[in-house]
């Protein structure tokens, strides 16, 4: 993904430019905040969707399958399209879809049509896919290259306060409205059923029109603000400063510390999803007095853990190895999973709760030290790492199936498998050292 043509003044970062570009990362920092919330405004729709169309566990997780599957299908093209039309309009086209996908959770809502959601999903999480092709790099590039690190992780905690946010305003305007059982609607009359379908058709329908029209309207604020040129290879510069190895393959497939790092990214995301997608099922079964409502609301502390364990892992980072680190977190987090396996009640959820702290760090930790030293292979290399992310689709609905299978409370021992091998890589599958 690297060579490509923007709309204004060229950009390199070998240039030693100190010019400050914080208009422009503000605007690109909205990108962040947006599929953020997007993304774990589906923990809340899940359940929702759950009930309407009476679905178990697997089928319900069909949402991340969709959502997720998008990243794999749609990130290589993605690459092309930005390299064909350049980071600025890459973005407008990315809003765009995401506008048009959240438009279509109207008639989804009105038909009460589970695959037309789920349609929905896959056209939004692909405008979505486009928005992190392009912006992650370009804001990587937006500046001194020393600091870079730090406004990419500046940026992610606004998509984590994207995250948090999502949950409980989603609870807010979605689960607010109970849904009655095919028993509770049988006893209806015509008219309360009528009532009944439009008010629950309601509930999604204003949230996903709003979002719409706040998307389109950044796509319209991209179109008119002017964005720095990148130059062909400045994203190989990425790596200036570190110990290189682009020369000892011809392809980024070939080096074993990314490839890795591709699996690591894949479970990583994985266990996430599907901790975050079960939180408001598991809390209702933990606690049978808890409401929806109230479940969904508590979600908003899980990935309000990741955000502020994003600024102090920042901090932790300067003067830990960031593997160790990487392999700490995700004993940490393996713990708090099984500790909430084997108990009950406000321990359980508690510590399920606790694991969005220690997930902060993991993702920009095992995308940095994956692609280290990989110089002209960075942009081949960030394209393998997003296509797996991809593991939120997957690793779901496995624990969907194992779930219906032996229950929702030891269903977690999938996550469990995945931090096990983030504990691997943090120690010892990300030393490059290896490389001949």
């Amino acid at each position: 993904m690297a060579g490509i043509i923007t709309e204004s003044k060229p950009l390199s970062q070998s240039n030693g430019n100190n010019k400050s570009y914080l208009p422009e990362l503000s605007v690109l920092t909205s990108l962040f905040f947006m599929w953020g919330f997007l993304t774990s405004l589906n923990d809340i729709l899940i359940p929702h969707l759950k009930n309407v169309f009476s679905l178990n566990y697997f089928e319900s997780m069909l949402v991340q399958f969709t959502f997720f599957l998008a990243y794999f299908l749609v990130s290589l093209p993605s690459g092309w399209i930005v390299e064909k039309v350049g980071y600025k309009k890459g973005i407008i086209i990315g809003l765009v879809t995401a506008g048009i996908g959240t438009l279509i959770f109207y008639p989804a809502a009105g038909m009460r049509s589970y695959p037309v959601f789920l349609a929905a999903f896959f056209i939004l999480a692909s405008g979505i896919t486009l928005l992190q092709v392009a912006a992650n790099p370009y804001v990587t590039i937006l500046g001194k290259q020393e600091t870079a690190s730090s406004r990419l992780n500046l940026t992610q905690a606004f998509n984590s306060l994207g995250t948090t946010i999502a949950p409980y305003f989603g609870s807010l305007l979605i689960l607010s409205t109970a849904v009655k059982t095919a028993d509770e609607m049988g006893k209806m009359t015509p008219d309360q059923l009528e009532a009944y379908k439009i008010a629950e058709a309601v509930a999604v329908q204003y949230p996903y029109l709003g979002l719409a029209a706040v998307l389109l309207l950044i796509a319209a604020v991209f179109a008119f603000i002017k964005l720095p040129q990148i130059e062909a290879g400045s994203m190989d510069e990425g790596t200036s400063g570190q110990a290189a190895y682009d020369h000892k393959h011809d392809s980024a497939w070939k080096y074993r510390h990314l490839i890795l790092g591709a699996v690591g990214i894949f479970v990583y995301v994985g266990a996430e999803v599907a901790i975050g997608s079960f939180l408001v099922n598991y809390f209702v079964f933990l606690d049978n007095t808890m409401t929806e409502l109230d479940a969904g609301k508590m979600v908003s502390f899980y990935w309000g853990g990741a955000m502020v364990g994003r600024f102090i892992g920042s901090g932790v980072q300067r003067m830990i190895k960031p593997g160790t680190v990487l392999g700490f977190n995700a004993i940490a987090a393996a713990v708090l999973v099984v500790v909430s396996m084997f108990t009950d009640g406000q321990i359980a959820i508690w510590s399920m709760l606790l694991v969005g702290l220690f997930n902060s760090i993991m993702f920009p930790t095992i995308f940095s030290l994956a692609i280290h030293g990989l110089g002209k292979h960075t942009g081949q290399a960030s394209g393998i790492l997003c296509m797996a992310i991809v593991g939120g689709a997957i690793v779901p609905v496995l624990q969907g199936l194992i779930a219906d299978s032996i229950g929702i409370h030891q269903a977690f021992i999938l996550p469990v498998i995945c931090y096990m091998f983030i504990v691997y890589y943090g120690f010892s599958g990300s030393n490059p050292s290896f490389v001949k």
